[in-house]
């Protein structure tokens, strides 16, 4: 798909379609903004656009360099959001700190890498996309008390990998 991505129009759609939602619930997280989420996708995909000849898939998959370009979006837009003047009512939350909060969004991207796929896929449905258990249990053809199951030793699995990584809550 790689090639494809960095070609044609219809392999940034695949790549899109492939990884857009991820992308999308990452940024949306970082940057706390649906709009602002929504400009660092596209962003990102213009950009890998113009750099597609620097894509190298012998030093890293095609989600792994969309999540590099990403993170380097999501630090632009912050800062250029930092440097506006604030609006009254747009006053940050007392000890937000945002750098804090990008570094345990990180933490847990990775350590969500570490687990079980059947785990890691119902925490991203459930938890990172908000979906209920019931729907998540169709989609998967699964009993809805499997993926409440899943949900409980996926969160397990999860502290578990955290703490390996050595983050302390």
């Amino acid at each position: 798909m790689a090639d494809a991505f960095l070609t044609h129009e219809t392999g940034v759609r695949e790549a899109y379609a492939a990884h857009g939602g991820e992308l999308y619930g990452f940024a949306l997280r970082s940057l706390g903004d649906p709009a602002l989420a929504e400009e660092a996708v596209q962003d990102t995909f213009l950009r890998a656009w113009r750099a597609g000849d620097r894509f190298d898939p012998e030093l890293g998959s095609l989600r792994t360099w969309l999540f590099a370009i990403l993170r380097n979006v999501v630090i632009d837009l912050g800062r250029a959001r930092a440097a506006r003047p604030r609006v009254d009512g747009d006053l940050p939350e007392q000890g937000h700190e945002p750098f804090e909060e990008m570094l345990l969004n990180w933490q847990v991207e990775e350590a969500l890498r570490r687990i079980g796929e059947q785990h890691r896929r119902v925490l991203v449905e459930t938890y990172l996309r908000g979906r209920p258990y019931a729907e998540v249990a169709v989609e998967l053809g699964v009993p809805e008390g499997t993926i409440k199951s899943r949900v409980y030793y996926g969160l397990k699995a999860l502290r578990n990998a955290l703490e390996e990584m050595g983050y302390e809550s």
